[in-house]
């Protein structure tokens, strides 16, 4: 994950990153090593305190955790190079979402480049994990989230004033990770057939997770 985003939004040793709804802050002590700096954010101020507290002991110095909403953070305009989301954009409502893309917009640098991974409303597995398991897929589910249309969500920043577009992630992988969170060869093996299957048309439109990738020119 933290190479995906790298390579998506171009942010190197001299980067500003914000991370919109952090929760633990697992991805992103992952990824502050490689960035200049790093804020994160979330509403939950109990995941925010442990987030810090795993960051004083992984000696991750570059970090900081808040406990804030997007609507409530209080930045400058253009003050981040890079913008990520990983999971968050399915827990807004769709006026909420609009409002979150008009705020990524303002806090972009020019150039800068926002990221976010959210489940497909057309993914396969949720309708299958429905079927066979839904007690289980409730277990991992809050009563907010609702799964996106990529294209409109697309849109939405779209109509932010960012040029988006999104691409298809996964089938199994992520969800694989999610039940299996130390099972890393198996990960490994689902990543490689979710490769191929993303890039096999039609198919793709099922795939379970969607990434959003939108830039700023000016």
């Amino acid at each position: 994950m933290v190479k995906r985003i790298l390579a998506a939004t171009g942010a190197g040793a001299r980067s500003r990153v914000l991370s919109l709804g952090c929760g633990i802050g697992d991805t992103e002590l992952l990824l502050a090593p490689h960035v200049g700096s790093l804020i994160g954010i979330d509403v939950s101020p109990s995941a925010i305190r442990q987030a810090g507290e795993d960051a004083v002991r992984a000696s991750v110095t570059n970090v900081e955790f808040v406990a804030s909403s997007v609507e409530a953070a209080d930045f400058a305009e253009s003050s981040f190079d890079a913008i990520v989301a990983i999971f968050f954009l399915h827990h807004l409502p769709d006026e909420e979402l609009k409002a979150a893309a008009a705020r990524v917009h303002d806090w972009l640098k020019p150039g800068g480049v926002f990221y976010g991974l959210d489940p497909s409303r057309y993914r396969l597995s949720g309708a299958i994990g429905a079927l066979l398991v839904p007690h289980l897929m409730r277990r991992y589910q809050t009563p907010d989230e609702h799964e996106l249309n990529p294209r409109e969500a697309a849109a939405r920043f779209r109509e932010a004033g960012l040029e988006a577009s999104f691409g298809y992630y996964d089938f199994c992988s992520t969800p694989l990770a999610g039940l299996f969170p130390s099972w890393r060869s198996g990960y490994r093996l689902a990543r490689g057939l979710d490769e191929l299957l993303i890039r096999t048309p039609l198919l793709r439109l099922v795939s379970s997770n969607f990434e959003l990738i939108a830039r700023k020119f000016s």
